[in-house]
């Protein structure tokens, strides 16, 4: 690459921008990373409680999210990338700094509906901002950066948890977003939404993505090809402890260490995803490569069994890469609606990606008493990524698009 490309791409706005979101998956993430002991703290035992306050309190981060995706998204057409990149910062920050003070399971779950609303701006602010400052054969790479960036700060978020308490690893995530507040003043807003001043569009407008058909269609496909992300974390990988001897795992499993070993193979994912989605010049094939690999995934996770509990990190962390193609799977979201539109759409479908937690985790508890944990797991996640790939089957291609375009 030459000099001019590496300073575009290593320029200070795509390092805040990945800066960010390494601080929003460091707090995301925490929570899995610390349940046991934070829930053992507040007197809840292992077993079949601790699994319901589980869901219970990543249901509230997820319904903040999904929430926190409408008013981040407006906004960011609205009033600008950077303001909505920030306000969530600050939000989300505040919110898992009070997370390291509750003493009991209600206050724990309206911190995290607080840290999920504010988590939720982040991602779809940054990774709009990156793809409309960068030039379109650099946009899949600068994603990748952010992404591959940003969810390492979920590795550290493990060690963070490993080696402190879980009250001090929350004040810690907390404080790394404070600090990136700083950067706040040095950076400009991206000139394409500045532009929009002049066109005299409405912009931010949610509900018009539900009044015309073809827009819709467009916009559902967005976010059903990331159901089978949110699958494997949800279910899978923060529930390994629950299912490791289900599954014949000769040894016990560490919730910390398979949500380490999964997103290091999410941060390899997706950089991997970027890098190959321009080389290949398509979004399209890279996703349906991730996804038949996650696929192969979820089918060895719940069918081998006698597996060492070093066995099965690993397999956790080849589920991570089939599932890292969540940069590109923004990159698509943004690039497939216009500038009036793209911080809405851009930020709105990862969290209601997320956002569908909830009805994964519900759908999987209430099969899970008629056909077990294995059975559960195999029909939510099959829906899953049934609906992901018809999706993307009619999903229009959009590499080397220009985004200097109105809805």
């Amino acid at each position: 690459m030459s000099k001019s490309t590496l300073r575009a791409l290593f320029s200070l706005t795509v390092l805040v921008a990945a800066l960010g979101y390494f601080v929003d998956m460091f707090d995301l993430l925490l929570f899995p990373i610390v349940r046991q002991p934070s829930l053992a703290a507040l007197g809840i035992p292992l077993g079949d409680a601790q699994v319901s306050a589980t869901f219970l309190l990543l249901n509230a981060q997820m319904v903040g999210m999904l929430l926190g995706g409408i008013l981040w998204g407006i906004l960011g057409d609205k009033k600008g990338r950077l303001s909505t990149l920030f306000g969530s910062i600050a939000l989300y920050s505040v919110a898992n700094i009070a997370n390291a003070f509750v003493h009991g399971l209600h206050a724990y779950a309206a911190w995290r509906f607080l840290a999920g609303l504010g988590l939720a701006g982040e991602l779809g602010a940054a990774v709009t901002l990156v793809s409309e400052i960068l030039p379109t054969d650099l946009r899949a790479y600068g994603t990748a950066i952010v992404a591959a960036v940003g969810i390492f700060g979920t590795v550290t978020a493990s060690l963070i948890g490993k080696y402190l308490s879980w009250r001090f690893a929350y004040l810690a995530g907390g404080g790394l977003g404070l600090l990136l507040l700083a950067t706040r003043f040095s950076l400009r807003e991206s000139a394409l939404f500045r532009g929009l001043g002049h066109q005299g569009v409405k912009r931010g407008d949610f509900l018009s993505l539900f009044t015309k058909g073809e827009r819709f269609l467009r916009y559902l496909r967005c976010i059903l090809i990331g159901l089978p992300t949110w699958f494997v974390v949800a279910i899978l990988i923060t529930s390994a402890p629950e299912f490791a001897p289900k599954i014949g795992v000769t040894g016990p499993v560490n919730a910390g260490t398979a949500v380490a070993f999964c997103y290091t193979g999410i941060t390899l994912g997706s950089l991997a995803s970027g890098i190959l989605s321009q080389l290949w010049g398509s979004r399209k094939k890279v996703v349906l490569l991730f996804i038949l690999a996650a696929l192969l995934g979820v089918a060895a996770y719940l069918s081998l069994r006698g597996l060492s509990p070093m066995t099965f990190y690993w397999l956790t962390g080849f589920l991570g890469l089939a599932v890292g193609y969540w940069a590109v799977f923004v990159t698509i979201a943004a690039e497939q609606f216009g500038t009036n539109l793209r911080a809405t759409v851009a930020t709105t479908v990862p969290n209601f990606v997320r956002g569908s937690v909830p009805i994964i985790t519900l759908s999987f508890i209430s099969l899970r008493a008629h056909l077990g944990f294995i059975g559960s797991a195999w029909v939510v996640g099959l829906t899953c990524f049934a609906l992901a790939l018809v999706s993307l089957w009619g999903m229009a291609e959009t590499h080397g698009r220009d985004l200097d375009f109105v809805e």
